[in-house]
């Protein structure tokens, strides 16, 4: 199951299956892609925090519950990838705003890539990053081959995958896979205090530099460069920028709205 509540402009999603190390179910997958279409859609929500409870972040898809179940015609696998953990990913990256990540403990397959998909990743100290995929005999899916090579490049994301060894929480912080690592009790305040920074932060600005960032692998300089230019556009637009400008004037504090 997942727990879902929203306080102070945060909207909080926490997996809740400590039994399973929180291994994701379709159902689950589908309450999860909700949350984060939700998130985007409600002008209270500025900031997403995304976690888990007991020993585990997320162990992945679900297998044990038909999620690995094997094709019965062609095209059966590439298809359920697509529908499901692919979008899952997709939804995190394309939320428009900021998901923190607070791993709790082992994040491994999918549930790594959940957590790489988001702007900020925290660790506490017990967690650890699995490439899970080669232990079974199996691809690396839900964007795996797309994030790791461009948070960490293709050598470091080869190792990876090709071992499947554990990483710990400081090697993934050393490599660069996460922002910082925290005593596990520290964990939750660490998550709340920056919470709290990006919901009082100026929203729309933050979507589209979420936007520039994620698409700027992928495009050549003079496409970012004009992506940049219209982004700032738009952004001069909003009551936040106006508050910005006119609390820099005055020499003042900002009070940032969302707007």
């Amino acid at each position: 199951m997942v727990q879902h509540t929203t306080d102070n402009h945060v909207s909080r999603i926490t997996l809740n299956r400590p039994e399973a190390l929180n291994a994701l179910t379709p159902d689950l997958r589908e309450r999860l892609i909700q949350l984060l279409s939700d998130a985007s859609a409600d002008p209270t929500v500025r900031a997403v925090v995304l976690t888990g409870t007991g020993r585990g972040f997320c162990a992945g898809a679900d297998l044990r519950g038909g999620a690995g179940a094997g094709p019965r015609v062609a095209g059966d696998v590439s298809r359920t990838l697509r529908l499901g953990a692919q979008r899952l990913v997709a939804a995190v990256l394309d939320c428009e705003k900021p998901v923190i990540a607070a791993v709790n403990g082992t994040a491994a397959g999918l549930g790594a890539h959940l957590a790489l998909a988001c702007d900020l990743v925290l660790a506490a100290e017990s967690a650890r990053f699995i490439e899970v995929f080669v232990r079974r005999g199996l691809v690396p899916d839900g964007g795996g081959a797309y994030l790791l090579p461009r948070l960490i490049g293709p050598h470091r994301a080869k190792e990876l995958m090709f071992f499947g060894d554990a990483l710990t929480a400081a090697d993934a912080a050393r490599l660069g896979l996460v922002n910082r690592v925290v005593p596990d009790a520290d964990l939750t305040d660490t998550t709340h205090d920056w919470a709290t920074r990006l919901a009082t932060a100026p929203t729309r600005a933050l979507t589209l530099t979420k936007q520039l960032v994620n698409a700027s692998l992928d495009t050549d300089r003079a496409t970012a460069f004009a992506a940049e230019a219209a982004a700032q556009e738009i952004n001069m637009t909003t009551a936040d920028a106006h508050e910005g400008l006119t609390a820099f004037a005055e020499r003042r504090s900002p009070h940032f709205e969302g707007r």
